[in-house]
């Protein structure tokens, strides 16, 4: 196939079939919401520089104030949407210091049942807001319901499959951790909630525990990645519940320094807010020391949901940053090379 200049006077280079139907399936993908229907199509991963895991950050936090109507607007609704599986774990220990009882492991089990298919319900909405940060991001209408696309779309299923297999995924990891650390972590946390009910001194620390801790540290940073990537992947570019797992597991493993980078920024960042927090409550002391007690509940409960929007905003927008320099584009990146030329 031999394409032409519009003036007809010099051909453009030939292009395989196969390419130039990714490139129309990919325009076509991006009028309709930016997601690639073509799930099937083998997706590449980047691996990035040190230095990209401060770019995420940075990204992260800038996303909300350049976006703020559709981001803090979805926000809400995702923070009265994760209330409810907390909801439940409350009013058990609320109904526990009542009757001054421990729950039984039937109702324990029961309700770690029903808080974990809560959560699966929920998963679908993040993949939503991904959605409305990639729309506001390459300027098309970015709204806030849009985080119920993937249920209005037909697509949650597909995503709460997705959130099954994370937990699966989760779990091996887990296992194997406590495994190369040793079966003496699982007895300790045993006898240590035996303590709790009985009220007794904490057991000792197993043998084995400082490693395990580095290695849940170490898994905690993978997962970072592997988490935003893999969601990425089945929210923006529809990929199958296994090819995102897979596209999470090797993109995370590209990129261990700049994640490793991204957690360091974090912490800075925390002492920083921990910081400002000590400072606002010492303000919030005074004032309620010369004017009053209702005064500061006034002040504090308004600040302490706005921080709350604010840690959603910014940790989906690093996700959402982190998927795109990893796996987002890269049929437009393939493409632009030879196009170029």
């Amino acid at each position: 196939m031999e394409l032409h200049h519009p003036s007809g006077s010099e051909p453009l280079p030939a292009y395989p079939a196969r390419a130039l139907t990714r490139l129309a399936c990919y325009d076509r993908s991006t009028r309709r919401g930016g997601a690639d229907h073509q799930g099937s199509e083998t997706m590449t991963t980047r691996s990035k520089g040190p230095l990209a895991g401060f770019g995420w950050l940075k990204r992260g936090i800038s996303v909300s104030y350049r976006h703020p109507k559709p981001l803090f607007g979805g926000a809400v609704f995702l923070l009265l949407a994760c209330m409810m599986p907390s909801l439940i774990t409350l009013l058990m220990q609320f109904h526990s210091m009542q009757t001054s009882t421990q729950p039984s492991l039937a109702t324990v089990g029961w309700t770690t049942a029903v808080s974990m298919l809560l959560s699966l319900v929920l998963v679908p909405l993040y993949a939503g807001y991904l959605q409305v940060i990639d729309a506001a991001e390459h300027g098309r209408p970015a709204r806030t319901r849009g985080i119920f696309n993937p249920y209005r779309q037909g697509e949650a299923l597909r995503v709460i499959g997705y959130g099954l297999a994370l937990i699966v995924v989760y779990v091996a990891l887990f296992g194997i951790i406590i495994a190369a650390a040793g079966g003496g972590i699982v007895r300790w946390y045993m006898q240590m909630l035996t303590a709790q009910a009985g009220h007794q001194p904490p057991p000792t620390l197993p043998h084995g525990f400082g490693i395990a801790i580095a290695l849940f540290v170490v898994l905690g940073i993978f997962m970072m990645g592997f988490y935003s990537i893999s969601l990425g992947q089945v929210a923006l570019r529809q990929r199958s519940v296994f090819g995102a797992i897979g596209d999470g597991l090797i993109g995370a493993l590209k990129n261990l320094l700049p994640l490793l980078v991204f957690a360091v920024s974090l912490v800075l960042v925390w002492i920083v807010a921990a910081i400002a927090i000590v400072i606002v409550a010492a303000l919030l002391a005074l004032i309620g020391k010369l004017v009053g007690a209702w005064l500061v509940f006034a002040l504090i409960i308004p600040l302490y949901i706005a921080v709350l929007l604010m840690m959603f905003t910014v940790m989906f927008g690093v996700m959402y940053h982190l998927w795109r320099d990893v796996c987002g584009d890269d049929i437009v990146a393939d493409m632009a090379l030879p196009i170029a030329a």
